[in-house]
C-alpha cells in the first residue's frame, strides 16, 4: 500500500510516497517521489584563513610561558614583546570549532617574546608568548 505525504523540512514542502511491506516486522520506505519546492543552496563558509607556521623563538632561560590549551588559528594578538601585562590580561583571541577564546595572561611580568602571529595554526601545547 503506497501512502501519500506532504513533509515540510526547514520550511521546504517535500511530496513523498511511502510503501509499506510486512514482511518479518520490517518495514521499508520508498524514495520521495517528487520535490515540490527547491530546496535554496546554502551559502559558501568563508574559507579558512592561511595556516602560518609556528615561528618558535627561542625561550629565555627561567622564562614563564603561555601555551595554546587546544588546537585551533590565533586571531589575535594583542600583546608585543616588551608589553607589562597583569593576571588575567587578554593576550590573544584563538578561534577552534568556530568559537572565539582569549587566552589570558596567568602572572603579573613582562612580555620577552611573541611566538604566533595573526593567522597563526597552533596545536595543544604550543607556546604563544614568553614572559620574564
Amino acid at each position: 500500500m503506497i501512502k501519500k505525504y506532504n513533509v515540510t523540512v526547514n520550511g521546504n514542502s517535500y511530496q513523498v510516497e511511502v510503501e509499506e511491506i510486512k514482511e518479518a516486522g520490517v518495514v521499508s520506505v520508498a524514495q520521495p517521489a517528487q520535490k515540490a519546492v527547491q530546496a535554496p543552496i546554502p551559502a559558501m563558509a568563508k574559507p579558512a584563513p592561511a595556516t602560518v607556521p609556528v615561528a618558535v623563538a627561542s625561550i629565555p632561560a627561567g622564562a614563564s610561558t603561555t601555551n595554546s590549551p587546544m588546537p585551533g588559528t590565533i586571531t589575535s594578538v594583542r600583546v608585543v614583546a616588551g608589553t607589562s601585562v597583569k593576571r588575567g590580561d587578554v593576550l590573544f583571541i584563538l578561534e577552534a570549532m568556530k568559537m572565539e577564546n582569549e587566552i589570558y595572561a596567568a602572572d603579573d611580568g613582562t612580555v620577552a617574546a611573541v611566538h604566533v602571529t595573526q593567522g597563526t595554526a597552533v596545536n595543544t601545547g604550543d607556546v604563544l608568548a614568553s614572559f620574564n
